[in-house]
């Protein structure tokens, strides 16, 4: 009798938790379901975005992003049950839940299989710094064939994240942002901002984060790569506009010694009739590493700071400063946070308190960097930029070391306490929070001058704060070139599209005949790079040269009439008068949510794309597929610490004496995507793409291509960005295919914009008709030009190639109204 009321017993204790896990709540946003002890919350933000929530049950957690900015939309929706699955679907995407082994799977809501979970999440109890917690995983199963992009910046040389296997936690070089999407038209967003592993093998797609109270992660369906990353920034935050001047070009070097220095290089760029538009300072200005960061001109080599900004403005440049996210013991800014308990304790750059190296660690420097997630350090930071710097005039920041330097690592180090935890908890998400509190802060203080940040580092979310992120202390090497590009690719497809890296690579010091004597500006071997690299640097959102031991301004490499010189001088030249379609581009990233670097499969429907890592799209028009094999000296693989390649007893390097014949044409192999026709921008040879081909090039020319159906705006010669107005501009028509085009304008460096101050002039071609739509000019600004000329070239050989504008066949006067042309 007992044993048949045990039996009785289990029974209904099994129905019970069986009627448990096959059953959901749902409310406006969503449903909810505990299902083999894993709570697990599905809540709309969009109908095209979901949030998906797991804990354990009766840890229910409530948390706050540090990335998303998005709140849930009322979203309408339905829900129902079948067996033990129950499904959510709006008009875009469904989600299903398996209320039996707490697995969800994503379609469309036209049922095109899109994302399904390999397994339910797992929760593994951990101990964070006295925090009883979890170390928390999920697997996800992806087609064989499907290729996904993003992740942030690794120097791999990938493109295609298939088949990787990734330590995230930010560093130098390798910026990480845990979010990918795919050629199906699907991005996932697992937020957690601890070290974090990333695993694609045939048995799964995995991410496993070391600290997280719940798996937390969003998934998004824009039907394609574009309109998946329109959902990313719709969650985690628009791009504002960066001011024109920052689309010109900028000089730099590790460093400038002194005040003289500095300005002297401008005015030798206006002596020679050199574009440019930035300058950068870099560190130790504020004088020696005790005085780290100080934000403030202690230096005595630079007696007078407003002076010397005075000077660069006068000359109509633009002025960044190096800042950092660390203090040394005798800063202002150390002195005040140290008692607040706002400086994390761990080993950061410079070690040492003197500039010898290397590091003599008996005088330790004492530099700590600080906790950028307490709202109260960040405004402590701003206090003393603002008092020491931006009261100057400084027009820009340069944010080095963001993600911070970590230094002789210690496990133990990620137990340090911050604002919102231990340091494990936060630790990808330190460029996002210092970052983000310079941006934030200068909006509050300022509307008239937009804000710019270059930085080293990046997180989800990043790009809603003017900021453009360099791919930090790469290599001077040919192999490291070629990393640049899907690093830069696989960044901005994370939705964060301003990106650059250093032209010519960091260290370069192995091209010198002796330590840091510079001479590797005329080392052969180091021309060549650099210029191509110099080339690519035109074709990124930010053209920057920078780097250390070999100086990097122009007239290092010769002079006017000599290849190197001229092909640099070319690439500059190049990069102005693009500037009209570069700044549109800007406003359809900022308006529509596009991006500058475009992996080819954003815009093609062709297989043989997918994995391409050498070329990409400049906007929607141009193709750039730059030269990264070294095509007239040997192609030497520099590390950091390798020896002068020029002393080198090699009797088959031409470059140790110096005669290389830089004037020669070579060949170089271009795949241009199916689907279209392309011209070669610098002779209009029409191609039709699906084709590999062999292009000539010479030093001062890469290959580049305008896609059929372009219309491509040629802008005036200037020295500086805004120095002529666009009141003459030639179009270059490429027939072949219907096609469009928005120019773009406004006041150029403030937050007028916002409040509706621009215009937009909309440009439309009719293949069939040969017809080109000229509409009315929508809005106005003060300074707009009401009227002006447009000429009209159409591109074929002969008319308008290169850097030419050729004869027009078409001039207009324009005065805002609609015009119709005939060609």
């Amino acid at each position: 009798m007992m044993r048949k009321k045990c039996l009785v017993l289990l029974l209904l204790v099994f129905q019970l938790q069986l009627s448990q896990a096959q059953s959901f709540t749902k409310d406006d946003g969503g449903i909810k379901a505990t299902v083999n002890g894993t709570e697990i919350s599905i809540r709309l933000y969009t109908p095209s975005l979901v949030r998906i929530i797991k804990s354990p049950a009766g840890k229910t957690v409530i948390k706050e992003s540090l990335s998303v900015i998005k709140q849930p939309e009322k979203t309408a929706f339905t829900s129902k049950q079948k067996g033990d699955n129950v499904s959510l679907a709006t008009g875009k995407i469904k989600v299903d839940l398996n209320l039996k082994t707490a697995t969800i799977t994503f379609t469309t809501a036209s049922n095109l299989a899109l994302l399904p979970e390999k397994a339910a999440g797992t929760f593994t109890s951990f101990n964070d710094a006295g925090n009883a917690t979890y170390t928390v995983e999920q697997t996800f199963s992806l087609e064989k064939e499907e290729a996904i992009y993003g992740l942030g910046q690794q120097q791999s040389g990938k493109l295609s994240q298939r088949n990787v296997k990734l330590n995230m936690i930010q560093g130098n070089t390798d910026d990480y942002v845990p979010f990918f999407v795919s050629t199906k038209g699907y991005g996932l967003f697992w937020d957690n901002y601890s070290p974090t592993a990333f695993e694609d093998k045939p048995e799964g797609t995995s991410f496993k984060s070391d600290v997280g109270d719940c798996i937390d992660y969003y998934f998004m369906y824009g039907g394609n790569i574009d309109g998946t990353i329109a959902c990313m920034r719709d969650l985690t935050g628009q791009v504002p506009m960066f001011p024109l001047w920052t689309y010109g070009f900028w000089q730099s070097k590790e460093r400038y010694k002194t005040q003289d220095e500095l300005v002297g290089v401008v005015k030798k760029y206006r002596e020679l009739g050199v574009p440019l538009d930035g300058i950068i300072q870099d560190w130790q200005y504020w004088g020696n590493n005790y005085l780290w960061n100080a934000m403030d001109f202690l230096n005595p080599e630079f007696p007078n700071p407003r002076k010397m900004i005075g000077d660069i403005h006068d000359q109509h440049a633009h002025l960044a400063i190096s800042i950092w996210n660390s203090f040394g013991p005798h800063t202002l800014q150390y002195r005040e946070m140290e008692p607040k308990k706002m400086l994390l304790n761990f080993e950061t750059w410079p070690q040492s308190g003197l500039e010898k190296w290397p590091p003599d660690m008996n005088y330790p420097s004492g530099v700590k960097p600080y906790d950028p997630y307490n709202p109260e350090a960040r405004a402590i930071y701003w206090k003393y930029l603002k008092k020491g710097l931006f009261s100057l005039g400084i027009d820009a920041w340069w944010m080095d070391s963001s993600e911070p330097d970590h230094l002789s690592f210690k496990p133990s180090d990620l137990d340090e306490k911050t604002y919102l935890g231990s340091f494990r908890k936060v630790r990808n998400a330190f460029p996002l929070m210092t970052v983000g509190g310079v941006a934030q802060n200068q909006r509050q203080t300022s509307s008239d001058k937009r804000v710019y940040i270059l930085t080293r580092s990046a997180f989800a979310g990043q790009q809603r704060y003017g900021s453009n992120t360099w791919s930090g202390d790469v290599n001077s090497s040919w192999q490291s070139l070629r990393n640049q590009i899907p690093a830069g690719l696989n960044f901005t497809l994370t939705g964060i599209p301003y990106w650059n890296s250093d032209i010519g690579g960091f260290f370069a010091g192995a091209y010198n005949r002796s330590w840091n004597d510079g001479s590797g500006a005329r080392n052969p071997l180091f021309q060549e790079l650099y210029t191509r690299w110099a080339q690519f640097g035109a074709f990124t959102p930010m053209m920057r040269s920078h780097g250390t031991d070999v100086p990097r301004e122009i007239y290092q490499f010769g002079k006017k009439g000599e290849p190197v010189y001229d092909a640099i001088e070319k690439a500059i030249h190049l990069r102005y008068l693009l500037l009209p379609y570069i700044y549109s581009t800007a406003w359809t990233v900022t308006n529509q949510q596009s991006s500058f670097m475009r992996a080819l499969a954003m815009d093609f429907n062709d297989k043989n794309v997918q994995d391409i890592n050498n070329e990409y799209m400049f906007g929607k028009s141009i193709l750039v597929a730059p030269i990264v094999k070294a095509q007239y000296t040997p192609e030497t693989i520099v590390k950091t610490d390798a020896e002068s390649g020029w002393n080198k007893k090699d009797s088959k390097d031409p470059s140790k004496n110096n005669i290389v014949d830089f004037t020669q044409t070579r060949t170089t192999e271009v795949y241009l995507p199916g689907g279209t026709s392309w011209y070669d921008f610098w002779t209009n040879q029409q191609i039709q793409g699906g084709e590999t081909g062999l292009q000539n090039t010479t030093l001062d020319m890469i290959p580049l291509y305008v896609k059929a159906g372009s219309i491509l705006p040629i802008g005036p010669d200037v020295q500086y960005a805004t120095e002529k107005k666009w009141d003459e501009l030639t179009f270059r028509i490429y027939k072949g295919a219907d096609g469009t085009f928005t120019l773009y304008e406004d006041e150029n460096d403030n937050y007028n914009y916002e409040k509706g101050a621009f215009t937009t002039i909309s440009f439309n071609w009719d293949n069939t008709r040969k017809t080109l739509t000229i509409g009315d000019r929508n809005g106005s600004f003060n300074g707009m030009l009401n009227e002006r000329k447009f000429r009209f070239v159409i591109a074929k050989p002969g008319v308008g190639m290169g850097m030419s504008n050729g004869q027009a066949e078409k001039e207009i006067t324009y005065s805002g109204k609609k015009v119709v042309i005939k060609f």
